[in-house]
């Protein structure tokens, strides 16, 4: 180890009081000699100044010896004893501190070893005391869990800023199933990774509408397309905290893409019946007005009438039969429309028109009782598109809402003051993309008028303009029961600490280490040189969520590199070429991996070595990988600058995390998470507890230097 500036500090110092007694008892012995005797003691002196340097210079090298000697047995041991006890105290409270030293640190050594088994058998004792007093609660996770895990619907819980909290089996499989990987599903991702931003969004504004109208446990549904052709059909709840806040959504999700499919089914049968039908049904009436209208006609015409309507009805029996077989699941209404209160749709409404539109809003409903059944998304985008024309082609600034009832329909109207449009100029826009601040809609405002069969039209009414939606009515949806004040509560979903994470827009650089979320990672490479042609193999990742590494959520692929394996990489790793063969590319890799660790800060050891392979695929998979990278090599060297030893398996021992798999991908991504977590309290002890701060020391550490 380098000795320090202080060390040489204390040899001059040392020194410099050694010759400065020397030099005083000379002083005090030549100061009471008579003259003659003074001159002869310089005489001897002179003559024996070279004896004299050569005493300096020894008495030099003694003093440097005694420091060094003080500095190895005294403050090196010391240093070295104080972060070991901070491993014991953060990190791994069954190492044991050693260190060859003087006997007296040897001592405290042992003394430390002694402190730490007392502590462990205090922490014993209170974990023992622990796991009792949360055996209740546990008890109560694992009905929670048995519960979750017999719903017939996939379930998904996500706080208010979309980050999803909980998830059940069946919504795993329902996302590995219509979208597999190009949609990932796990704790502390976005759910808008998953579904359309503006359909939650929407049924948010929805909830927050109703919860506003004191409506205590709110509902809305809705139906999404998601990455793979699939559709869901959506019911969304909210979560609300002790203070009736919004702190979350309960999403229970359905697979309905056979239900369309039921629905298409229907149409063909409803168009094979009329059909099939056709000429039956006109044989039959052809021949019953016959028998009307000859009823003098012979026993024998009326016989061949007779039978012609016998055989006929049979023939259209069979029809019926058979249709009704080949389309017996087809009788389902349409998944995308739920019935809705109509006040409820306007409310919404307006609230979407005021902030896409920029219009004013009013509303005139009659009664609270008029009831539609709509996909209210698809409406209420219908309602904004046609504001935003309104605005941009006739200037029109305001606009108000009146709804009311129409025989078997319910009545929408939009009113402004001004002339109506004119019905090419309706026709038009019905046919155009529905685009509203720049953002377009797939479908156009004739599609949502079919999806509803609705009607449609303008007219003029005194001094205002109106247009007029004829929406089939709706069924009132039952009330949810309410709680009895002295009931249960509804079930706690334990802690989630995720639930009070807020920020998620604030710079990475200034959160707090424990707040991120983490992607652990290692490769597996054909060789070590990156720039020289080597190729990526393997690559190994697992998410850390709040502090947790889930071994759940891992990423493990296999990479065929397009060139041989060099046999001393082989014989590392011991992957075999032949375990190579057939498998994707790296360019195919690399955005799955990509979209795997999105928002998420990458942790690796030895991590410019890994990087380097990653940045030089960039360009060929169209992806960057723009996040901050941390080492735990350089961490390491942070926490513990006493210790020389930063492979894996040093670190990994000396922090007692257990190495499993070493050089796999996966394997060691494994272990990279857990020491990474290991090293968190041991950096803020040392007062780097945000990114940005643990960026900073990384840069200045030794090791960072290294390039590839």
């Amino acid at each position: 180890m380098k000795p320090p500036l202080r060390y040489w500090i204390w040899v001059l110092a040392v020194y410099g009081a050694s010759l400065a007694i020397v030099g005083a008892l000379g002083a005090a012995i030549a100061f009471g000699l008579p003259p003659d005797d003074g001159d002869t003691l310089a005489r001897i002196v002179a003559a024996r100044s070279p004896l004299l340097v050569a005493a300096a210079g020894l008495l030099l090298a003694l003093c440097a010896g005694a420091v060094s000697w003080l500095f190895t047995n005294y403050h090196y041991a010391a240093r070295l004893l104080a972060e070991q006890t901070e491993v014991v105290l953060k990190a791994n409270p069954n190492h044991l501190v050693s260190v060859e030293a003087g006997p007296e640190m040897v001592e405290l050594a042992k003394a430390i070893n002694r402190i730490a088994e007392g502590m462990r058998g205090l922490q014993q004792d209170l974990e023992l005391r622990s796991a009792q007093a949360r055996s209740h609660v546990e008890e109560e996770r694992n009905r929670l869990a048995a519960l979750m895990s017999e719903l017939t619907q996939g379930v998904m819980v996500c706080n208010a800023e979309g980050r999803i909290l909980l998830y059940n089996e069946r919504a795993r499989a329902l996302f590995l199933r219509v979208a597999s990987e190009s949609a990932p599903l796990g704790l502390g991702r976005s759910i808008f990774a998953l579904l359309d931003r503006g359909q939650v969004t929407h049924a948010l504004d929805k909830l927050r509408h109703s919860l506003e109208q004191g409506i205590t446990q709110p509902l809305t549904r809705f139906v999404a397309s998601v990455s793979g052709g699939a559709v869901l059909r959506i019911q969304v709840a909210p979560f609300l905290s002790s203070g009736s806040r919004l702190a979350g959504l309960v999403f229970m999700l359905e697979d309905v893409t056979g239900s369309l499919g039921d629905e298409h089914r229907r149409l063909s049968l409803l168009l094979a019946l009329a059909r099939d039908a056709r000429a039956p049904v006109a044989n039959i009436r052809a021949a019953a007005e016959n028998l009307v209208q000859y009823p003098e006609m012979d026993s024998g015409g009326r016989a061949r009438f007779v039978e012609v309507v016998a055989e006929e009805a049979r023939a259209l029996s069979d029809t019926l039969n058979a249709a009704l077989r080949e389309h017996a699941l087809a009788f389902k209404a349409s998944v995308a429309l739920e019935d809705m209160r109509a006040n409820d749709l306007v409310s919404v409404a307006r609230r979407a028109i005021e902030g896409a539109a920029a219009i004013e809003t009013a509303g005139e409903v009659e009664g609270d009782d008029l009831w539609v059944r709509v996909d209210s998304y698809a409406l209420v985008r219908a309602l904004t598109y046609l504001a935003a024309q309104l605005r941009g082609a006739h200037g029109v600034r305001a606009v108000r809402f009146r709804v009311e009832a129409a025989a078997n329909f319910t009545a929408i109207d939009m009113l402004w003051n001004g002339a109506a449009l004119a019905v090419e100029t309706l026709a038009a826009w019905e046919s155009l993309p529905m685009t509203v601040g720049g953002d377009e809609a797939p479908i156009t405002l004739k599609d949502v008028l079919e999806q509803h069969g609705a009607e449609l039209w303008c007219e003029e009414k005194a001094e205002s303009a109106r247009l007029r939606f004829l929406l089939p009515s709706g069924e009132p949806v039952p009330a949810i029961e309410e709680r009895a004040a002295h009931g249960e509560d509804r079930p706690e979903y334990y802690d989630f600490d995720l639930f009070e994470r807020r920020g998620v827009e604030a710079r990475f650089e200034d959160r707090p280490l424990a707040q991120l979320n983490y992607t652990a990672f290692d490769t597996e490479t054909t060789g070590l040189e990156p720039s020289a042609g080597d190729e990526i193999i393997s690559i190994g990742a697992v998410r850390i969520v709040n502090g947790r590494l889930l071994k759940h959520e891992v990423f493990e692929r296999l990479v065929d590199p397009g060139r041989p394996l060099k046999p001393e990489s082989a014989r590392i790793h011991g992957i075999e070429a032949a375990a190579l063969e057939g498998q994707p590319t790296i360019e195919q890799v690399l955005p799955l991996f990509h979209r795997f660790c999105e928002d998420t800060v990458l942790v690796a050891h030895n991590a410019a070595f890994d990087m380097r392979f990653l940045e030089l695929k960039e360009q060929a998979s169209r992806v960057r990988f723009a996040q901050p990278v941390l080492d735990t090599l350089l961490l390491a060297s942070i926490a513990q600058p006493g210790i020389p030893s930063r492979t894996l398996e040093a670190i990994a021992e000396r922090l007692g995390v257990r190495v499993i798999g070493r050089h796999t991908a996966l394997g060691d991504a494994l272990v990279t998470g857990e020491i990474f977590l290991r090293l968190l309290p041991l950096l803020a002890g040392l007062g780097i507890v945000t990114l940005g701060q643990a960026l900073d020391a990384s840069r200045k550490t030794y090791q960072a230097r290294l390039k590839y």
